[in-house]
């Protein structure tokens, strides 16, 4: 696997069961597999890269913040690294422009 390749998208979404009904057609016909199952959420596969949807809990679904992580849509990008020294670096790059890791 290569730094910087796509490794898993997370979605959080107000309606799992809808979302899912439409991304399980959808992404097993552009070669997604079903990976894992919870009563929270759901992701599908394809090589290294996976994507997850996960139900934003009810308290989430009506905050006034315009950007809540906890919020529906989406909640993070992750990405593949060389190595745990990598993200480390990358932390403190991030660290010294500024903004906040969470």
């Amino acid at each position: 696997m290569s730094e910087g390749l796509l490794h898993h998208v997370e979605i959080y979404v107000s309606d799992l069961e809808r979302s899912t009904s439409f991304w399980n057609w959808f992404l097993k016909e552009i070669g997604y597999e079903p990976f894992q199952k919870w009563d929270k959420g759901q992701s599908w596969k394809l090589g290294e890269t996976y994507i997850v949807f996960v139900q934003t809990e009810e308290k989430f679904l009506d905050i006034p913040y315009p950007y809540h992580r906890c919020r529906a849509g989406l909640n993070h990008l992750a990405f593949h690294a060389s190595s745990r020294k990598r993200v480390d670096e990358m932390a403190n790059n991030l660290k010294e422009r500024g903004i906040s890791i969470i």
